[in-house]
């Protein structure tokens, strides 16, 4: 079972932000990029937000670095962790904008581009971008669709849809891999059947463990009806961690102990069918958790993969 991390310092929603995060910089996510790359994990992922309203600032913050310009920094001090987009809002943008900046970024990092979209849920977003919030549905479906074109080998890519059409334009440079993985994110009825049928894998959005399975088992069902036997990556969201025994606080919810207890707890996501499991470590300081990156992968990790 594969693990990665939701990178902190470029988003600070209080949902999960750490105090310590206010004062980072890029020097420091640097530093964990690198650290979650030498400890094995399979991607380092980031947030997509354009701009947050005033109401939502206090619980959201208007901390939100952009996907692309993040992902492609950490890509030239890296050199073989994944980097997913977790999501990407793509119906803010056009597809082909969407497809000329991902596609560079997989052909920079030499292919490691995991293309994670999502319906985006910020009304304000939508109006000032002159995008209707209420389809957004809809947008996000043929945005996929327009997507797998523009993302494909043809240096020509071809779409005719409702909302986009475009054919005799080209783009290069292409991605790097033959098939950019496109993960879909979202745990609403709507999302599930979207990334059954139309996702490389499933993202959820904080479905807890009693949830999962009956999710991944809509799923398998949902490919099934529709005859769809590929590669795909079901995924989940793990509780907070800490390896070892705090000396502080770190909250009910975290689970912590010895590795081996934490890598037998976590199994259980794989006995549902997950996976890969994205991990998010309580902290004080970027110190801190750099080391509780390195302990999980090299004391928890080996155990996941045994």
């Amino acid at each position: 079972m594969r693990y990665g991390i939701q990178l902190p310092v470029q988003s600070q929603s209080t949902i999960y932000a750490e105090p310590w995060e206010a004062g980072a910089g890029p020097a420091d996510l640097v530093a964990i990029a690198r650290a979650a790359d030498r400890a094995g994990f399979a991607y380092v992922a980031a947030c997509d937000h354009v701009a947050i309203p005033r109401r939502l600032a206090p619980a959201m913050s208007t901390v939100w670095y952009d996907p692309v310009a993040t992902l492609a920094h950490l890509a030239g001090v890296t050199e073989r962790v994944r980097l997913l987009s977790h999501v990407a809002v793509v119906g803010l943008r056009h597809p082909l904008l969407t497809a000329k900046q991902y596609a560079t970024l997989d052909h920079l990092s030499g292919g490691r581009l995991i293309l994670g979209v999502g319906a985006g849920h910020v009304q304000e977003e939508f109006e000032a971008l002159g995008v209707d919030f209420t389809a957004r549905g809809a947008v996000l479906d043929e945005s996929i669709d327009a997507l797998r074109s523009a993302l494909g080998p043809d240096e020509f890519p071809e779409h005719h849809g409702k909302l986009y059409d475009f054919e005799g334009l080209g783009q290069r440079p292409r991605p790097a891999q033959a098939h950019v993985p496109l993960w879909v994110g979202g745990s609403s009825p709507a999302a599930v059947r979207r990334a059954a049928l139309k996702g490389d894998g499933w993202l959820p959005q904080g479905d807890p463990r009693d949830r999962l399975p009956e999710q991944i088992d809509r799923i398998r069902r949902l490919r099934d009806e529709a005859g769809l036997d590929g590669p795909f990556a079901i995924g989940a969201i793990a509780e907070p961690l800490y390896v070892g025994t705090p000396a502080w606080d770190v909250g009910r919810r975290t689970l912590t102990g010895t590795p081996a207890a934490l890598a037998e707890s976590l199994r259980a996501y794989r006995a549902m069918g997950v996976d890969q499991i994205q991990v998010r470590f309580r902290s004080r300081a970027v110190s801190e958790l750099l080391d509780q990156i390195e302990r999980f992968g090299a004391e928890v990790g080996l155990l996941l993969k045994a």
